[in-house]
């Protein structure tokens, strides 16, 4: 629908530039060329040339060529703010309308000249404009944004307000490109209401990149299991669609779909909600979790600054002093989130970095501590406990798939693959009677389109990521975290104020 629509909007827009053209004593058929027609309106308007080359950068240079037409539509006398909305929201129709009807004619410089425009238009002009490259910006230089949950504690905490850069990893081009400015998939003040318009979607495309997704970057993107939501306060992307879809419906989609207990929204890739991780794994790299220890290629990752994990702490039954923890460990004893967990009179769960822990150890109450294991199986990636027994602390070892790969698919690994291929490749995946058939044709290997990813939380027992879901495509790469500019609990944290990110 998509696709055709762009088509009758581009040949729209060159047939009406053909008859504005003759009527302006421009030879029409110079309308029919892109590009090369903007420069006969430039020339004909009386506009500075710099402006035809400027509307050649990315971009920025479309909203150029809006309004090098929308000159040339005010020499047709059209003055307007029906006329130019028009002009710029319906050109297909508007223009042929412009080009062809014998009620409108050219009348060139004088009109143009003689036109003055009202204060109050001066102020939608200067709106519009402000909303315009305060979206150009948002979409394809950086945005603005605010952390949400503890997942990254203590790298990020919860209302630290970042910077995401997007021009790191090459700024997406927008898969639904009409939508409300400054929100992200709803309206505001609604929890239903889509902010985009569904019937005009555009394919996957990024423009060039300074630097590719590196391992142990801070990443935004697109949360990969949040297409389809329960759209309930306590679901979204806290308890997904598939996980409920496949415990409490035991996969039986029809069966949920008629359940009125459950409603649910479809998002488009690039309007499912924005996740932040570290990806610890690239393309082509082999991870493991062994008790709780990151792995890749073998040898210990890098252990961020700020990484959290659980620890069983022994003490003398002597009791933690609550300033200490308030003031050393973040811990109030009053909320302690939990933190800390009192599991007997002489032994405490806590969720600590590692520096966190050798203050502990230095307390005259200190006998002992241990790293906590999560041992549970079954609700990991790619919840096939039959082939994979994962948990979140022994997981792998798992090859991270890389744009060209291939995957040779059997009944034990498909598992790992079929939403890969299914969802985000977008192939049509059968399998019958042990068989593999994707769109249509039979096999048992399928080469990749895209780069994948594996993103963890650095607060590893309170993040739901890759071990939950599995891989991110390169499609829902958002940007790069870089900065952050403000930070608030109760006040402002001064000290977190235009801190970079690692």
């Amino acid at each position: 629908m998509g696709l055709i629509l762009f088509i009758v909007g581009i040949i729209g827009w060159h047939a009406g530039m053909y008859g504005m053209f003759k009527k302006a004593g421009i030879e029409p058929w110079k309308a029919l060329v892109p590009f090369y027609n903007t420069w006969f309106i430039v020339e004909k308007c009386q506009i500075r040339k710099y402006w035809f080359w400027l509307q050649l950068i990315p971009i920025a240079g479309q909203f150029i060529t809006i309004w090098i037409t929308i000159i040339f539509v005010m020499h047709f006398k059209r003055f307007n703010l029906i006329h130019h909305t028009a002009a710029v929201l319906f050109p297909f129709i508007y223009f042929p309308y412009l080009g062809f009807s014998q009620n409108e004619k050219w009348y060139g410089k004088e009109a143009f000249h003689q036109y003055k425009k009202p204060g109050s238009r001066e102020w939608i002009d200067a709106g519009v404009f402000a909303i315009v490259a305060a979206t150009i910006i948002r979409t394809f230089v950086f945005e603005a944004y605010v952390i949400p949950t503890e997942s990254m504690e203590k790298t990020l905490l919860v209302n630290d307000f970042l910077f995401v850069n997007k021009m790191s990893y090459g700024a997406r081009i927008p898969q639904t490109p009409l939508s409300f400015p400054f929100v992200h998939n709803t309206l505001p003040f609604s929890q239903t209401t889509p902010s985009y318009l569904k019937w005009l979607q555009l394919p996957y495309k990024r423009l060039p990149a300074f630097t590719e997704v590196k391992r142990n970057d801070v990443v935004v993107f697109n949360f990969p299991a949040g297409d389809t939501i329960i759209n309930l306060p306590d679901y979204g992307s806290k308890v997904t669609y598939y996980d409920v879809l496949r415990y409490t419906f035991k996969g039986n989609r029809q069966e949920m779909f008629a359940s009125p207990e459950y409603p649910l929204i479809v998002h488009p890739m690039d309007k499912t909600d924005n996740y932040i991780k570290r990806c610890v794994a690239v393309g082509k790299d082999v991870l493991q979790i062994r008790n709780g220890e990151l792995y890749v290629n073998g040898s210990p990752a890098m252990v961020p600054g700020g990484l959290q994990t659980e620890y069983i702490v022994v003490t003398n039954k002597q009791p933690y002093d609550p300033d200490f923890l308030k003031e050393e460990l973040g811990i109030d004893v009053a909320d302690t989130k939990g933190q800390m967990d009192m599991l007997s009179d002489s032994s405490y769960k806590f969720n600590l970095t590692p520096e966190e822990l050798e203050k502990l150890k230095k307390l005259p109450n200190y006998v002992s501590s241990v790293r906590y294991v999560e041992n549970y199986a079954g609700m990991t990636f790619p919840n096939d406990e039959a082939n994979y027994p994962w948990s979140i602390d022994n997981f792998g070892p798992l090859r991270v798939p890389a744009k060209g790969d291939t995957l040779h698919l059997n009944s034990q690994n498909i598992s790992l693959y079929r939403r890969l291929i299914a969802t985000y490749e977008h192939n049509n995946l059968e399998e019958r009677d042990g068989k593999f058939y994707i769109n249509g044709k039979e096999t048992t290997t399928y080469i990749t389109r895209y780069n994948y990813y594996w993103m963890m939380g650095d607060n590893r027992h309170r993040s739901q990521d890759s071990r939950f879901w599995g891989f991110v495509p390169e499609t829902h790469i958002v940007g790069k975290a870089s900065l952050i500019w403000f930070s608030w609990d109760k006040g402002p944290r001064w000290k977190r104020i235009m801190r970079s990110i690692r």
